[in-house]
């Protein structure tokens, strides 16, 4: 494994580590506009990669297909959905500022609950930057090593807010600083396995490689629709998560055009 792949795979874990490091520097918990701006940010990010780093690739790489080009990244698109809709419903979480939690009943910690569904949240985007960089691993994908590493500095980007709103919060509920740090970097350290473990099954992956590209953009999408947009949306009607989407919309498509 090349220094280059081995950066792209960590780059994002230092992202949630350095956001969850906040919860030592801030004494308060994040104003609600604060989250709302950085929940729409992340947002942003996601949806940018899945459209310029995913969905795009996966159409080039089936453009064999000619007029049928579409149907690989189509297919696998929603099967990333379904398979998010299933983690949805399987998978017991709760989310910021919500009482009541989602998927089966458990009697799991509160605390534990809101850990998950960040962690929720991570499984697609590891899975992006591990099929991205695998594909940049082999001749045959047509895929940049440098635009594998735009992704994984996008991720790492938009994993730092992500880190503090889950550290943050659990010290303000009683948490000590240590323990909230840890479970920040823990909701992270999905990433990184995910990554390796498609980067390890590189040899299968490649000759369907546009599946496996749509299908994280699918699951990255479905967490934008499903919990972020809603979360940047609550409360007091606000224009602040709208524009801050914007922002890191921007700030992923500049990275994947600059360095892609």
């Amino acid at each position: 494994m090349s220094m280059e792949t081995l950066f792209g795979i960590l780059i994002p874990f230092l992202g949630t580590t350095l956001g969850a490091a906040c919860v030592f520097f801030m004494k308060r918990d994040m104003n609600i506009s604060v989250q709302r701006a950085l929940t729409g940010f992340a947002g942003g990010v996601m949806v940018a990669a899945s459209v310029w780093s995913l969905l795009i690739p996966a159409l080039e790489q089936a453009s064999n297909m000619e007029i049928w080009s579409f149907i690989p990244a189509a297919v696998g698109f929603w099967i990333g959905i379904l398979f998010l809709l299933l983690l949805d419903h399987l998978i017991p979480h709760l989310h910021r500022n919500i009482q009541q939690p989602e998927g089966p009943k458990t009697k799991l910690k509160r605390t534990t609950m809101l850990v998950l569904a960040v962690t929720l949240h991570n499984i697609p985007e590891g899975m992006a930057v591990g099929v991205v960089l695998a594909g940049a691993m082999t001749d045959r994908a047509q895929i940049t090593i440098a635009s594998a590493l735009a992704l994984s500095i996008g991720i790492a980007i938009q994993n730092f807010p992500e880190g503090a709103i889950v550290s943050m919060p659990l010290h303000s509920e009683g948490m000590k600083k240590s323990k909230a740090f840890t479970y920040g970097v823990f909701s992270g350290i999905v990433e990184p396995i995910g990554a390796i473990l498609t980067i390890l099954a590189a040899g299968l992956i490649v000759p369907t490689l546009p599946y496996f590209l749509s299908f994280a953009a699918g699951a990255m999408i479905y967490v934008v629709v499903e919990e972020l947009i809603p979360e940047m949306s609550q409360g007091k009607h606000s224009n602040i998560g709208t524009l801050f989407f914007a922002v890191g919309f921007t700030v992923m498509m500049i990275l994947d055009v600059a360095l892609g």
